[in-house]
C-alpha cells in the first residue's frame, strides 16, 4: 500500500517549473561568467595596455555605476515589455557588450563596453525573482530563489578555471567572443520553453494547478513603480542591501589583492581558495533558502523563518571579522567562505520575502529599486576600501564592517518589517 500512496504525491505537481528554474540559474551563471572576465585577465591587460590602478578603478566604476542605474530602470521595463521579452533582450545586450571587449583598445572603450554590460546585466535579478514568483507556489520561492541565486557562485568558481584556458587556446578577445556567444544560445532556450504557467504548452493540468493555487488573488493586481516607495517594506529591503551589498562587490574585487598582501600569493595560488570560497557561497545560496524552506516545512510562520534562516546567515558572517589575524591561509579562507555563504543565503532570502510582502506585479520594481540602492552604495565603498589601503595597507577596519554588516542589516530589517506579511494595496495607489 505504501508505494500505491506514494506515486500520487510524487506526480501531482510535476516538474517542469524546476525546468525553469533550471534556465534561471544557468542565466546567472552566465552573468557571472561575463562581469567576472576583465578582472581575471586584468594583469595581462594592464601590461598590454598600460593601465593605471586609477584606470582599472574607472573601468570597474563603469560597470557599477550602469549596474545601479539599471536595477532601478529594469522592474518598470520588465512590466512594461512582459518577462519574456525583457529578459531576452537583457541577456542579448549583456552578451552583446561581453563580446565588444574584444577589439578595444582604449580605455575608455572599456569603460563603454563594462557601462553597457552593466545595464544588460542589472535586469538578471529582478527578471529572475520575477519568474519564481509567478512560476512557484509561496512555499517553495525560497528554496528556487536559492538555486537560480547558486548561480552566481557556480560562475565564480568556474570562471577563474574555464576563462584562463579559453585564453590559453585562443586568445582574450576570442574568449570574450565565445563566452558572450552563449549567452544567445541561453535566449533561444527561453524562447521555446518560457510562457506564463496559464498559458503554458509544457505544462500538464495538475501542475498547473499546483502553481496556480499557489497564488494569491493580490498576486494579480498591479502596482504602478511610483508606489513602491511609500511602502515602509520597500525600504526594509533596501537597508539590507545597502549594509550588505558593499561586501560582496568587496569580495569580488579585491579578495585577489587580500591574499597578494596577507600572503603574497599570486594568481595560481590564490585561485584554489578563491574557488572553495565561492563553493562554499553556492552552497549558502541553497542553505539559506532551504533553510527558510524546512521551518515553514516543520510549523514556523513565514516571518520566524524567513528571519530565523537570516540570524543563522548573519552569526556566520562574524568570524570574517578577525580573517586578518589569520596565521594560515587556509585559515582565512574558511573565515571568508562563511561569510560569503552568509551573503548568498541572506540575499536568497531577502529575495524570498520581497516576494511575501508584494504583488507579483511590483517584484521586480522592487528587487531593482533596492539593487540600485546598494549599488551606489557600494560604489562609494569601493572607493573607501581603496583609501583606507592606500593610506594603512591593511584590511582590518574593512573586514570589521564586513562581519557586523549582516547583523546590522537583520536589525534594519525587523525595525521596518516587524512582521513579514502580504501588504494591502488601496486601489487609488493602482490609478
Amino acid at each position: 500500500m505504501t508505494p500505491v500512496s506514494r506515486k500520487p504525491r510524487q506526480t501531482v505537481a510535476g516538474n517542469f517549473r524546476w525546468l525553469i528554474c533550471a534556465l534561471l540559474f544557468t542565466a546567472t551563471v552566465i552573468n557571472y561568467l561575463d562581469r567576472q572576465m576583465i578582472g581575471i585577465f586584468k594583469p595581462e591587460l594592464a601590461k598590454i595596455f598600460h593601465w593605471s590602478e586609477r584606470d582599472y578603478a574607472w573601468i570597474v566604476a563603469s560597470f557599477q555605476a550602469a549596474y545601479a542605474c539599471g536595477e532601478v530602470l529594469s522592474g518598470p521595463f520588465i512590466e512594461w515589455v512582459g518577462i519574456k521579452g525583457a529578459y531576452a533582450i537583457a541577456i542579448v545586450l549583456w552578451s552583446l557588450a561581453t563580446i565588444g571587449h574584444a577589439p578595444i583598445a582604449s580605455v575608455f572603450g572599456f569603460c563603454a563596453a563594462r557601462f553597457a554590460l552593466g545595464i544588460g546585466e542589472s535586469a538578471n535579478w529582478p527578471a529572475a525573482v520575477r519568474t519564481v514568483t509567478e512560476w512557484f507556489p509561496q512555499r517553495e520561492r525560497s528554496a528556487a530563489i536559492g538555486i537560480f541565486n547558486a548561480g552566481s557562485n557556480v560562475g565564480s568558481i568556474v570562471g577563474p578555471v574555464l576563462i584562463p584556458l579559453l585564453a590559453l587556446q585562443l586568445g582574450w578577445q576570442a574568449a570574450f567572443v565565445v563566452l558572450g556567444a552563449i549567452g544567445f544560445v541561453w535566449v533561444s532556450l527561453w524562447f521555446i520553453l518560457y510562457e506564463a504557467p496559464g498559458k503554458s504548452r509544457w505544462l500538464g493540468a495538475e501542475e498547473r494547478a499546483h502553481i496556480l493555487a499557489g497564488a494569491s488573488h493580490a498576486d494579480e493586481r498591479r502596482l504602478p513603480w511610483r508606489s513602491v516607495i511609500r511602502h515602509r517594506e520597500t525600504w526594509a529591503y533596501v537597508s539590507s542591501g545597502i549594509f550588505t551589498a558593499p561586501v560582496w562587490w568587496f569580495f569580488l574585487f579585491w579578495l585577489p589583492d587580500f591574499y597578494g598582501r596577507q600572503f603574497g600569493f599570486n594568481s595560481r595560488e590564490f585561485g584554489i581558495r578563491l574557488a572553495a570560497i565561492y563553493a562554499a557561497a553556492a552552497l549558502g545560496s541553497i542553505g539559506g533558502g532551504g533553510l527558510s524552506a524546512a521551518l515553514l516545512r516543520r510549523g514556523w510562520t513565514i516571518n520566524g523563518a524567513r528571519k530565523g534562516a537570516g540570524m543563522a546567515c548573519a552569526c556566520c558572517a562574524l568570524p570574517v571579522m578577525f580573517a586578518t589575524r589569520a596565521n594560515h591561509a587556509w585559515l582565512a579562507t574558511v573565515c571568508f567562505a562563511l561569510a560569503a555563504a552568509a551573503n548568498q543565503g541572506w540575499s536568497s532570502i531577502m529575495f524570498t520575502a520581497v516576494s511575501d510582502m508584494f504583488p507579483k506585479r511590483a517584484v521586480a520594481s522592487v528587487v531593482g529599486f533596492g539593487g540600485m540602492c546598494s549599488s551606489l552604495v557600494a560604489v562609494g565603498f569601493s572607493r573607501l576600501v581603496g583609501g583606507i589601503l592606500q593610506n594603512t595597507g591593511v584590511y582590518d577596519t574593512i573586514l570589521i564592517y564586513c562581519g557586523a554588516a549582516y547583523m546590522a542589516a537583520l536589525v534594519a530589517f525587523h525595525l521596518l518589517v516587524p512582521q513579514i506579511k502580504p501588504i494591502e494595496i488601496e486601489r487609488r495607489q493602482e490609478n
